[in-house]
């Protein structure tokens, strides 16, 4: 299996908010025997990082030193690139490199979040809660994925049956009907021609050969548009303000950066820091400019709710989480706060998912419905008028 071993990320600076750039260097890639140098990018599964949190988090919360409890892990784990992983995480930990730092080797696997939340437990020395919470949203993220998994797959399994039909009826049934036009010189319905127009042209080689190259522009042409800050712009806004989906993004956002808050104020992180890890769990551009503006702000001498407040993009954030984050301001418990904020919008999120559910699928049904009934109708047409045209 071949291993790219990616490039070293910056550490969290001081509360000033520095960072300590690494030179990018190839990691290599360690047995216990001899090692080698190979080039991958990992994927895992969901299930198995946040199983390898939880176990971590328990034996780190048992007393089990580190090394120890990633040696133990490695000797559970099943073989596979998530095994391969461990090992090489643990034998980094051994030689001396930070747990973080040999995290932050695979961004593919562990997100900027995860790296970053470790780095500051590691400075706090609160790691086995940090990992506790980690995997909470984990869990958290990995249901309500799963819920909009199947919110979408009774309408995906529907429209799968409608093209299997519709083709079997166009492939089999229509050339049967325009032979029987031919052969009396009448004329296709319009809408049926038009079906069979659709029908000739991916049959023909050449037409579709030019439709497949045009799509394969067109796509090329929109994924370097959206990695442009102007496409992203496009793309972000259009997510944040669409119709139902809009809300539980942004509900999804605010329920994670008030979790992230409310788990590092509370195991002694500086604010600074905390936005910065914050700053970098979302991947909205105007949830990244909001975060910005907070945290040049805060170095200015403004308060956490107070920069959020001014902020050109506070119409993301509702007023009564300013109100409720000033008043833990003034009482010192922002942690606390912030926990119930974000307890409160992980429920918020919950119900949403199960509105926009009920909305979701009998939207696809009707938008299906009308597709498959327009094709149906343009092939029932010429059964309609096969009569007249055989008495002609």
């Amino acid at each position: 299996m071949a291993v790219l071993a990616p490039k070293k990320h910056g550490k969290l600076g001081s509360a000033s908010g520095s960072r300590t750039q690494k030179i990018p260097d190839f990691k290599m890639v360690m047995s216990n025997a001899a090692p080698k140098k190979r080039f991958y990018k990992p994927r895992i599964k969901r299930l198995e990082l946040i199983m390898f949190t939880t176990q971590l988090s328990v034996m780190l919360d048992s007393g089990v030193v580190l090394s120890d409890a990633l040696d133990a892990i490695t000797g559970q784990a099943e073989d596979g690139t998530f095994k391969t992983i461990i090992n090489h995480i643990t034998i980094a930990v051994k030689n001396g490199e930070n747990f973080s730092d040999a995290l932050a080797d695979y961004p593919k696997v562990f997100s900027s979040m995860f790296v970053s939340m470790v780095r500051a437990s590691e400075a706090s020395g609160r790691m086995s809660e940090m990992l506790h919470t980690l995997a909470g949203y984990l869990e958290f993220e990995f249901e309500i994925r799963n819920r909009i998994k199947g919110a979408l797959t009774y309408p995906f399994m529907m429209a799968l049956v409608a093209v299997a039909a519709t083709s079997s009826l166009i492939i089999f049934i229509l050339p049967r009907f325009m032979k029987i036009y031919e052969s009396r010189g009448a004329a296709l319905p319009r809408l049926t021609q038009l079906l069979v127009d659709v029908s000739n042209l991916f049959r023909n080689l050449k037409g579709l050969t030019i439709f497949c190259t045009a799509a394969v522009f067109i796509a090329m042409a929109m994924y370097k548009c959206f990695q442009t800050v102007n496409g992203r712009r496009t793309i972000d806004y259009v997510r944040i303000h669409m119709p139902i989906l809009g809300g539980i993004f942004v509900d999804m956002v605010i329920a994670r950066s008030m979790r992230i808050i409310a788990t590092m104020i509370s195991t002694g992180v500086s604010v600074l820091e905390t936005v910065e890890v914050v700053h970098g769990s979302c991947d909205n551009y105007y949830f990244q400019q909001l975060w910005i503006w907070v945290d040049e702000k805060i170095r200015n001498g403004y308060q956490l709710s107070e920069a959020m407040q001014i902020c050109p993009q506070n119409q993301l954030i509702e007023p009564a989480i300013l109100q409720m984050l000033k008043a833990g301001e003034k009482s010192g418990n922002i942690g606390k706060v912030s926990n119930k904020i974000s307890l409160f919008y992980e429920k918020k999120l919950e119900n949403s998912i199960v509105s926009a559910t009920k909305i979701i699928e009998p939207l696809m049904i009707i938008i299906l419905g009308a597709i498959i009934g327009t094709i149906a109708i343009a092939l029932l047409l010429p059964v309609f008028r096969i009569s007249s045209v055989i008495a002609h």
